[in-house]
């Protein structure tokens, strides 16, 4: 049986560093703790049958009708259809953020591949854990992560292993079990050591966890694998600062600005630079 899928894309929505509004470091991460339910993409190298290639455009352009046709196509069908269908009504769910129908699509689709599709079913088991997290309920979210886990694994995708990892430290982020947060993003790295937003990630939990030297070994890790990336450049400011390095600290933000002189990043840089010119009491 084969089941056309969507890739599980991982944008990260970094926030990172102190809030230069409140002057302080916040003590959870942002970017672990309030991320959105992971967005989905179709890949590149996937033929989608054609009813599927309709519904995600209908997505695109009218999701409660996308949502109201694979509702309706889900009981008409079997087999592969049904798990297309049940696919299409989750990501149509997500968009609307119904999170409830989400998981249930989402986890509808997987029961249904087939045992031996681990990868797809891992790749279901995450989408079903995302809407939890959007829907609040981490502790669900925990349940599902730890099945697609183990169809990770059995799938030997050192892609999905990372993924479905980095999920579950955001699940556990939202029941503040940080050590056990931080032990997930360290299988996320192991398991993709050249993906620089996982090393981000990574160094920035360690920071706000207090341990500046793995974040600093962290960051460099990320800068040496994206050197134009804005938010790793922040970031690293912020590790700096905190380690009393307040030269490098400088250096780091003002390359932000000139890296990326209109974004968010450098906004924040700026005011951390405006912060160090106030005095002593500045981060």
């Amino acid at each position: 049986m084969s089941i056309n899928l969507l890739s599980l894309a991982l944008p990260l929505l970094m926030q990172v560093g102190p809030d230069p509004s409140a002057g302080a470091i916040p003590g959870v991460p942002d970017e672990l703790a309030n991320r959105p339910a992971r967005s989905v993409t179709p890949a590149a190298d996937i033929d989608l049958s054609p009813w599927l290639t309709e519904c995600l455009l209908i997505i695109d352009e009218d999701p409660a009708r996308a949502h109201s046709r694979a509702q309706i196509r889900r009981t008409q069908t079997s087999g592969t259809d049904r798990v297309l269908a049940n696919h299409c009504l989750g990501l149509a769910s997500t968009r609307l953020e119904l999170w409830s129908d989400a998981q249930t699509a989402f986890v509808a689709a997987r029961d249904e591949t087939p045992a031996s599709e681990h990868a797809m079913r891992a790749r279901f088991g995450a989408m079903a854990a995302n809407s939890a997290l959007g829907g609040g309920d981490a502790a669900a979210a925990i349940a599902l992560l730890d099945r697609a886990g183990k169809d990770a694994e059995a799938s030997a995708s050192q892609e999905l292993i990372a993924f479905v990892a980095l999920d579950r430290g955001r699940a556990l982020v939202a029941l503040d079990r940080l050590e056990e947060a931080g032990a997930q993003l360290i299988a996320a790295r192991d398991a993709r050591p050249d993906d620089p937003e996982i090393r981000l990630l990574l160094a920035t939990l360690l920071r706000r966890l207090g341990e500046l030297d793995p974040a600093q070994t962290e960051i460099e890790a990320a800068a040496t694998l994206a050197p134009t990336d804005p938010a790793i450049a922040l970031e690293g400011g912020v590790i700096a600062i905190l380690s009393g390095r307040e030269e490098a600290a400088r250096k780091s933000w003002n390359s932000v600005i000139a890296l990326a002189p209109d974004s968010v990043e450098a906004g924040r840089a700026r005011e951390y630079l405006a912060q160090l010119e106030e005095g002593p009491e500045a981060p």
